[in-house]
């Protein structure tokens, strides 16, 4: 294998926060595209890498110790990057619990919930009512309390560009690109939210990092 980090991945929101990380720190990677259209993330080989059959995943040669190390999961692949490396997360252990709450608030609410609400109002055969008020009136919730939280800062930690953001913004960039939600989610009264995702693409690395693993040609 290659000394490179491996990333096996495709360029939905939860692929793009590794691949933006990787971008922002620098890191040199090679790049496998897993089509999940086509079942790629079932097959044998990824399972060894994942076994819960998602992306991203990524396989570091210089893991701890020096020994080669598979990970999954967005979350954990970042907090992961960011101790190997000593950025995108603050020194001070109280900003960098306060990160780390910001990064279980993507995982937890902010990806699941803007998933389920482009599944019910986009991608779902039958519309369900229900469904689609609940995840609308949900998405809704979460951006507020990310405006709140983004009213008078650069970035979620303040200053800083961290992890917190590295996994949020390409959720909210999947509302518009994905969803087509602007106006069923009133995206444009979120100001402080739409200068900050402006903000987070402007990045040169963060930009590069959205388009890596594109969607194959069907």
């Amino acid at each position: 294998m290659s000394k490179k980090i491996q990333l096996y991945s495709l360029a939905t929101p939860n692929g793009q926060k590794v691949s933006v990380a990787l971008h922002e720190l620098g890191l040199d990677f090679d790049t496998h595209v897993i089509d999940i259209r086509k079942g790629d993330q079932f097959t044998d080989e990824f399972k060894k890498i994942n076994p819960n059959s998602k992306i991203p995943a990524l396989v570091d040669p210089d893991g701890p110790g020096g020994k080669e190390l598979a990970l999954f999961e967005s979350g954990a692949i970042l907090l992961y990057l960011a101790e190997k490396t000593g950025k995108l997360l603050p020194a001070d252990p109280a900003a960098n619990w306060e990160t780390v709450s910001w990064l279980m608030f993507q995982m937890g609410g902010v990806g699941p919930m803007f998933g389920q609400f482009g599944h019910f109002t986009k991608y779902a055969p039958e519309k369900v009512p229900y469904a689609i008020n609940r995840y609308t009136t949900e998405a809704k919730r979460l951006l507020g309390v990310l405006e709140a939280r983004l009213t008078g800062r650069q970035y979620i930690m303040g200053d800083d560009y961290t992890i917190a953001d590295i996994a949020t913004f390409p959720w909210v960039v999947c509302l518009s690109a994905f969803y087509n939600a602007d106006e069923a989610l009133g995206l444009a009264d979120f100001k402080a939210v739409q200068a900050w995702v402006n903000r987070c693409m402007e990045r040169p690395a963060s930009k590069a990092g959205m388009h890596v693993a594109p969607f194959p040609a069907s």
